[in-house]
């Protein structure tokens, strides 16, 4: 029997649910096109669509889903999986464009997002057997660090996964999308030595995540491109707080700094913060250079110049790479680097001369 035979029913009433072919019959459409339609496929000209869907309100229809499951062995869910805390994942602009990004890819699609965050301190074993259960087709993963056991447990387990930023290990198979963090802190670094600045350090990421450990690396080569020495470096957490200890680390350790490139937008919110409390002002004293463009950035005190991630994009490429996984497993996808680019505003301009 077809898994879409009959309906999910009028349970209680005593009447019997209405069929696919029900469906059909009242949208004067055939059975393959009325399933097509309610599933969510494609090939299906909006009038036919119209006229199933009001089909489906008019009998009451309710899909099958634990029935034709069985038959596909799909669930129609996928995961986005993010390792961090919970506060960081609220507080964080980054999480929520990715998670937009996602269910916008997933629109015209009948498949469902469910997000699993895995807690410093959690056992991830937890979330690991979910995923394994056979709850979802898939996953994406984001925001991983070094000692996360997803870069080995989920491909190794058959599970459909796509990275959304480099993976530590390079298993091949293993897709993922990113920006070009190393031309990133590139970028950041040739930006800030042809505005004169000569004593420049930087506030860098964790250093158990790639995106970090790649955008410093671009950050020195700059710096060795142009000539300047490196500066001191210190790491923090991505986030506002920890950008602001950092910066007040750094400028008491090197009170001459006159540039700062910080790892993230909301860490270079955190150098600002520290500048003003230093009374060093933005950017005559100390410039500022950022990196994601959030939309915060064009709306901090100054306005903060930056290298844009295209998140909305990544997220969307991630989720249709994934889809295509699910539908036709075992192709070797390349991965997809965004190119970095650089927005300039006011946090980098030139100092007047009398600052020097």
């Amino acid at each position: 029997m077809s898994a879409e035979r009959h309906g999910a029913g009028h349970a209680g009433t005593g009447r019997p649910s209405p069929t696919l072919e029900d469906i059909a019959a009242a949208a004067g459409v055939s059975r393959s096109t009325a399933s097509r339609a309610v599933n969510g496929g494609d090939r299906v000209s909006p009038r036919a669509r119209a006229a199933v869907d009001a089909a489906v309100v008019e009998l009451g229809y309710t899909p099958n889903r634990a029935a034709r499951s069985l038959v596909t062995r799909r669930t129609s869910s996928i995961a986005l999986v993010i390792p961090e805390p919970d506060v960081r994942i609220m507080a964080d602009p980054f999480f929520a464009v990715i998670i937009t990004g996602i269910t916008d890819a997933l629109r015209e699609t009948d498949v469902q997002l469910v997000l699993l965050m895995s807690r410093t301190g959690d056992d991830s074993g937890r979330v690991l057997r979910y995923l394994r259960g056979g709850h979802v087709d898939g996953a994406v993963v984001v925001s991983h660090h070094r000692d996360d056991p997803w870069t080995t447990s989920l491909p190794g387990a058959g599970l459909p996964t796509v990275f959304i930023g480099r993976p530590w290990e390079g298993r091949p198979g293993v897709p993922y999308v990113d920006t070009d963090n190393h031309q990133g802190g590139r970028l950041a670094a040739l930006h800030l030595a042809a505005g004169g600045r000569t004593r420049v350090g930087t506030v860098a990421g964790p250093v158990d995540m790639t995106a970090a450990a790649d955008r410093l690396a671009g950050w020195r080569e700059g710096l060795r491109e142009a000539g300047l020495a490196e500066g001191p470096v210190v790491h923090a957490d991505f986030t506002t707080a920890g950008g602001r200890q950092a910066a007040l680390r750094l400028l008491e350790e090197a009170p001459e700094l006159d540039g700062v490139f910080a790892a993230s937008d909301l860490m270079a919110l955190g150098v600002l913060e520290a500048a003003r409390r230093r009374g060093r002002s933005v950017p005559e004293d100390v410039a500022v250079v950022g990196y994601d463009n959030h939309a915060l950035a064009a709306t901090a005190v100054p306005p903060l110049t930056t290298v844009t991630q295209p998140m909305s994009a990544m997220a969307g490429a991630a989720c249709r790479i994934l889809l295509e996984e699910i539908d036709s497993p075992g192709a070797r996808r390349a991965p997809i680097v965004y190119p970095a680019e650089l927005v300039v505003r006011e946090s980098s301009g030139a100092r007047r001369l009398s600052a020097r």
